[in-house]
């Protein structure tokens, strides 16, 4: 009811996409607070414009403040026009939309089994199988592809620095792929320009035999690829009750139990039915006794059991009976 009072009070925020984050925003604990989720697209006037107004202006305000940012319930109220039960809501329907998720991270490199909690936000909206992707860390980036390369812009200005080497259209796209592994190699542009300027012949009759030339004989060795961090460990929470989870597990950033779904309880976890506790407790106390008990119990068990009576205390019968019967 606090919710729906407060989300119908007449209080909007503008923020329009030209007016950077205040400076004034509290930041969290190091290591804590807003963290950007990777492969965003260009920010645009019309990121939030599928939302409703209030979780509109909340998400807007939260994208430009810098990673780290403290973005609690309780910071975001000290600062935006809104009570903290309508932030939680505005929150948690971002949540919904795609635009954040709340978990915890592990912190690699500290050396220990260290956690922190982690909010991410991400201007791109996002569904669940992308969130997914993003905790087990191979989120695929979405960055727009350039129209010409590296190495294409490269070749063709390349006449402005030598005016003999000009080259056309074609020989750009014909020589682009050796370009292309000098910089898979780890040249730069200043060292392929010094490869393919330095000492040209007067005249070049053939520039881009030359330039292919050069490019073949003066190539490279490959380089060593650093090793590749391993991917942050991430556990996702949900919004209402704050279960850890899998994000396969947290569709809408909702557990099942939250969401209303019934959850059976797995046999193997039921326990010991009640009436076999008492024989379960006597075989551990015997399991745990110490060895000198354990004999002494099993020959206090032996003599209180009867045992069969021997061939001397058997009743004599037949005519051994009447051997042994004293005559009168």
């Amino acid at each position: 009811m606090a919710d729906s009072q407060l989300s119908a009070a007449p209080r909007a925020l503008h923020v329009p996409p030209h007016v950077p984050h205040t400076p004034s925003h509290p930041m969290a604990n190091p290591g804590y607070g807003k963290r950007s989720a990777s492969g965003q697209r260009p920010r645009t006037a019309h990121d939030f414009a599928h939302l409703p107004p209030r979780e509109a202006a909340v998400a807007a305000y939260v994208d430009r403040l810098p990673d780290g940012a403290d973005i609690s319930v309780k910071t975001l109220a000290k600062i935006l026009p809104y009570g903290q039960c309508a932030l939680r809501t505005a929150l948690n329907n971002l949540q919904r939309a795609g635009h954040l998720r709340r978990g915890s991270e592990h912190v690699i490199g500290s050396g220990s089994a260290r956690w922190v909690t982690r909010t991410f936000f991400s201007r791109t909206r996002r569904d669940d199988d992308w969130w997914a992707a993003f905790t087990r860390g191979d989120a695929p980036p979405e960055q727009p592809r350039p129209t010409r390369s590296r190495a294409f812009v490269l070749l063709a200005a390349l006449g402005r620095t030598a005016p003999a080497l000009s080259l056309s259209s074609t020989d750009c796209a014909a020589l682009e792929p050796y370009v292309t592994a000098w910089f898979d190699r780890g040249a730069t542009e200043v060292q392929l320009l010094h490869a393919l300027t330095d000492g040209l012949p007067v005249p070049v009759h053939h520039a881009a035999a030359l330039v292919r030339s050069r490019l073949t004989t003066k190539m490279p060795p490959e380089r060593v690829a650093p090793p590749t961090p391993s991917a942050a460990l991430r556990v996702l929470e949900c919004a209402k009750c704050g279960t850890p989870g899998r994000a396969e597990t947290l569709p809408g950033g909702e557990c099942g139990p939250c969401r209303g779904e019934l959850t059976s309880v797995p046999a193997s976890s039921r326990g010991i039915p009640a009436d076999g506790v008492r024989d379960r407790m006597a075989e551990v106390r015997a399991a745990m006794a110490p060895a000198p008990r354990r004999r002494a119990q099993s020959r206090d068990a032996a003599a209180a059991t009867p045992s069969a009576p021997t061939r001397s205390e058997l009743p004599a019968t037949g005519p051994a009976a009447a051997l042994r019967t004293p005559h009168p």
